[in-house]
């Protein structure tokens, strides 16, 4: 795509803001910004930092342009409900050529994980969302917002956290890769969740069997397979796999040896991790590592 920068008025100069009512809950921000004027020729940069922008349209947008350090990624219109996801570590700017009306929400890294980690779910890595993303679930919990944005004074605490539970809990197991079952029997007890997360996170690089995982959660092996599986949708070895993988995509970001990486992910060698990382990602880490500096953020896994 073109890598123009951002277009400016006539006289060279951004036109003004709009007001973007907003509120804080925990450590996430929350603001809806909203334009009811024709034919804006208006650039909005994005401040950077280790989180996410997370944000949902409330009406159809007939036109806007996104820029991502300085290269341009989009030009074109959004539907209502429409969801994207940046990652702030990138210089983002915004510029809409029509009206528009959207709440954001700006969640760090450090919120999304614990969530995670609370919820006995540490394979959370990163959120992935892909283009043209349609989400219900998030655009309703945005107007449920609306009042509290337009009378911040006004909202209660409880009802704020809430809708920020929900959303952090949707965004992980929509975007994230991960697996909240509804409570029913046979399924692991939170304690037992929890225990069983951090004996697989803690032996990434041990062999251990599967009744010793079982007896460390106080069951037997049999009953321990069907429970985990029922309870995270997957296999304890398929569990680990996919952590090992994710951790694996992390380190490949950085400069860490490819041969260093399989071992401190779990892996025998790096012919292990190439195989086992192919079967899953579809590309070898080698791959993946020269194309990832390239690719939209909404599409890194």
């Amino acid at each position: 795509m073109s890598s123009a920068s951002p277009e400016k008025l006539a006289d060279g100069q951004p036109s003004a803001a709009p007001t973007v009512p907003s509120l804080t809950v925990g450590d996430v921000e929350i603001a809806r910004t909203f334009d009811d004027a024709g034919n804006l020729d208006r650039m909005e940069p994005v401040s950077s930092g280790e989180a996410f922008n997370v944000t949902v349209q409330l009406r159809d947008l007939e036109r806007q342009k996104v820029w991502r350090d300085g290269k341009l990624l989009f030009d074109g219109g959004r539907r209502s409900g429409d969801l994207v996801i940046n990652d702030l570590r990138y210089q983002w700017q915004c510029q809409y050529l029509s009206p528009f009306d959207k709440v954001r929400f700006r969640v760090p890294f450090s919120s999304l994980h614990s969530f995670a980690e609370d919820a006995g779910r540490p394979e959370y890595r990163t959120l992935s969302c892909p283009p043209g993303t349609n989400d219900d679930v998030m655009l309703g919990l945005a107007r449920a917002l609306v009042p509290s944005l337009e009378h911040p004074q006004e909202a209660h605490p409880l009802f704020l956290e809430q809708i920020n539970l929900a959303m952090l809990a949707h965004l992980i197991q929509s975007y994230g890769g991960v697996y909240f079952p509804s409570r029913k029997k046979g399924l692991l007890a939170p304690w037992q969740e929890k225990r069983s997360t951090e004996f697989l996170v803690g032996h990434v690089n041990d062999s251990f069997s599967i009744a010793e995982l079982a007896a460390a959660c106080e069951l037997s092996r049999s009953y321990f397979i069907k429970a985990f599986k029922q309870s995270f949708g997957r296999t304890p070895h398929r569990w680990l796999t996919e952590y090992r993988i994710a951790r694996a995509k992390d380190l490949l970001c950085l400069d860490m040896p490819i041969a260093e990486i399989a071992i401190v992910c779990g892996f025998a060698d790096q012919s292990h991790l190439t195989r086992v990382f192919s079967d899953h990602v579809g590309v070898s880490p080698g791959r993946f590592r020269r194309t990832f500096a390239d690719l939209d953020p909404g599409e890194k896994k």
